[in-house]
């Protein structure tokens, strides 16, 4: 289903709608949101639309966005504390200073002591309720700043860990330096994060190489919305201004 090729009214918006959506790669929460706020608002002739969403997703991640509008926006702190559901890998053998691809590899490590017995025990270990550090390449903020904003300066900044649910934890496909996972948690959880323990308790190093959501509470990535139209007239621009150039 493509969103954007949908009719709403604007009585109900208003009132109070929830959508699923499917965030492709690349896109921040808060320009799907964004694009979604315009879309409403130019198909309904509203001035004003209260537009939300019910947990971040990375821009190199996939996956359900829940989207609420109207008086809807209310039920977001609700939604934010239901449990997700994630896919995704882990290469294993080196780190990133971003737990993930958004910044190149800056060490590599070891991998061929690693067996099903060590990374099964490294699953076991990081399930439950568990201490977290998030990482420095993140929205968090510090002293009235963004932590990332520090990281990209080059600052060096003291983060605080703290706890965290994972009700389920498994590697679904082994491969030498690469592993296929599925994590159930809760609120506030950085799967970057998960994934720069995991390499510890391996005694070896990981990053986050594609992360998926495909579930908040009882919401499914099944029944969201593609962005597909405007993904295909994003690419259409792009091809345009590299056309212009040549």
């Amino acid at each position: 289903m493509d969103f954007f090729k949908e009719s709403f009214k604007a009585e109900v918006l208003q009132q109070g709608q929830v959508f699923l959506i499917d965030k492709p790669i690349g896109w921040t929460s808060f320009q799907v949101v964004n694009k979604i706020r315009w879309y409403l608002k130019n198909q309904t002739g509203l001035e004003k639309l209260k537009v939300g969403h019910a947990g971040t997703l990375d821009p190199l991640a996939t996956g359900l966005l829940v989207i609420c509008t109207g008086k809807k926006t209310k039920e977001i702190n609700e939604l934010q504390h239901q449990e997700k559901v994630y896919n995704g890998t882990f290469t294993i053998g080196s780190t990133t200073p971003s737990y993930d691809l958004e910044t190149k590899v800056d060490a590599t490590f070891p991998t061929k002591h690693i067996t099903e017995a060590l990374i099964l025990e490294a699953t076991r270990s990081l399930t439950g309720e568990i201490q977290q550090t998030p990482p420095v390449f993140s929205a968090l903020k510090k002293n009235g700043k963004r932590l990332y904003e520090y990281a990209r300066m080059g600052e060096k900044i003291k983060i605080q860990p703290r706890k965290v649910h994972i009700s389920k934890f498994e590697i679904k496909r082994k491969d030498p330096t690469k592993l296929d996972f599925l994590i159930h948690c809760k609120k506030g959880t950085y799967i970057r994060s998960l994934a720069h323990d995991f390499g510890k308790k391996l005694n070896s190093g990981a990053h986050l190489s594609s992360l998926r959501r495909i579930k908040n509470g009882s919401q499914s990535i099944e029944n969201a919305y593609s962005m597909e139209s405007v993904i295909v007239e994003n690419s259409k621009k792009n091809i345009k201004s590299i056309k212009s150039v040549l």
